[in-house]
């Protein structure tokens, strides 16, 4: 085979080199695979999060909550950061690398005949992993989408849309109600659907899509819980919380850092409520719980640098309303590399009333289909009167920001800030 099976990076790359390439999106493959498996998706009781934003902080969320109520808890997500093991989280530890070796050893000829995607693969793996360690529940983030993501094949739980925005547009769509329709093809037939989205006409939206499902009940965050008194600090997010059904108001805090963090959180709160008592915690015990959520890459803070993977408009939004809250010590130098695909300008326009000057490169890990053009980005911040340099090469990029800056920004996509993490010698998994 050329590639030794034996090694957990061996096995990795065989695994990439495989199966990784075009996204293609649909069920037929990953059911295919499941049954040779033996389906042990259906030995897992699940909670199913998709979103355009959220969906990660709503994953982590909820994984906090479940363990705190004593459970067993395992945690799908992706894509890495550095490791290959930051997608299958057990109680909040890495799956053994071993495992994963053993998967791929076993199961690559069926992948092959099946002409299962990298993504197809790995879902199937976490199913099969999970199944084996007899979690008592697993919180499944959607990779793209939603109606047709591998993820979909599980009967959840509780199902949770986030927030909708414009992004992969190439497969979802180019408008909100298009990749509404999409994201909401996880609610199902008498699963509880809960929605996280604040817009009212996107509620709306989500909303019929749940009830033509089949969905109940049918659980919009902003119209049975109320958010107020948002702070931020360097520590995390505190906020008022109220369920309306409570009727005594909480206050809360996460580390997760943000406005937007209020929302995740109270959503991932309501899709506890929504599965049952088994679940759902009092306001005490969520309050206590929600201080130990743990995501890395998401407005993160080590010494002088913020990592952050917003990688469309909406997110590069939030990043710079956190950063105006926040007021890190200036100069704010911003190292952004965005993939060919996504609305870089949108990004670095949304970024440009913070960020006192940007340094574009291109991340080493990005892949070559999708390497966007430093040059031409450029080009457009000079004509748009922003302060920038091209600097390719990634090591030098980062070298000059921390020679120039008092904070640096390092954005644009996972690629970016887990390039950037591995370099640097920041562990994903260190907590």
């Amino acid at each position: 085979m050329g590639i030794a099976l034996n090694d957990y990076r061996g096995a990795l790359d065989y695994l990439f080199a495989r199966t990784t390439g075009e996204s293609r999106l649909g069920l037929e493959r990953t059911n295919a695979l499941l049954t040779v498996l033996g389906a042990p998706h259906e030995r897992l009781r699940s909670f199913h999060v998709a979103g355009t934003n959220g969906k990660g902080s709503v994953t982590a969320t909820l994984d906090a909550l479940l363990r705190r109520r004593g459970l067993h808890v395992a945690r799908y997500t992706s894509p890495h950061l550095v490791d290959f093991r930051e997608r299958l989280l057990i109680d909040g530890a890495p799956v053994d690398a071993h495992a994963i070796v053993a998967f791929i050893e076993r199961w690559t000829p069926a992948i092959e005949r099946i002409g299962a995607t990298f993504f197809e693969a790995t879902t199937a793996m976490a199913f099969q992993l999970f199944a084996d360690a007899d979690v008592d529940v697993a919180v499944i983030e959607t990779g793209l989408g939603g109606r047709l993501d591998a993820t979909n094949v599980i009967t959840p739980l509780v199902a949770g849309v986030t927030t909708i925005g414009v992004d992969h547009t190439e497969y979802l769509g180019t408008t909100i109600a298009g990749i509404a329709r999409e994201k909401a093809g996880i609610f199902k037939p008498g699963v509880p659907a809960v929605i996280g989205e604040p817009d009212v006409r996107t509620v709306e939206m989500l909303t019929a899509h749940a009830r033509s499902a089949g969905a109940e009940p049918i659980t919009s965050v902003a119209r049975s819980m109320r958010i107020a008194n948002v702070r931020l600090s360097a520590r995390g997010t505190s906020f008022d919380l109220r369920r309306f059904d409570a009727g005594r108001t909480v206050e809360m805090h996460t580390p997760l850092i943000g406005h937007h963090q209020a929302s995740n959180a109270a959503t991932a709160i309501a899709m506890l409520d929504a599965a049952g008592p088994e679940f759902g915690l009092s306001d005490t015990e969520a309050a206590e719980a929600l201080r130990e959520v743990s995501l890395p890459g998401r407005f993160q803070r080590v010494g002088p640098y913020i990592f952050d993977v917003a990688h469309n408009p909406d997110g590069a939004t939030v990043l710079a309303a956190t950063l105006q809250s926040l007021q890190p010590e200036r100069p704010l130098v911003a190292v952004l590399t965005v993939l060919a695909d996504k609305d870089w300008r949108g990004i670095l326009m949304a970024l440009a009333p913070v960020i006192d000057h940007f340094i574009l490169s291109i991340a080493p890990t990005a892949p070559a289909s999708r390497l966007w053009d430093p040059h031409a980005a450029g080009t457009f911040a000079a004509a748009a009167g922003l302060s920038s340099e091209v600097i390719v090469d990634f090591d030098t990029a980062l070298d000059v920001a921390a020679r120039t800056a008092a904070t640096v920004v390092i954005t644009g996509s996972f690629h970016t800030v887990g390039d950037a993490m591995s370099r640097l010698q920041v562990s994903p998994l260190a907590g």
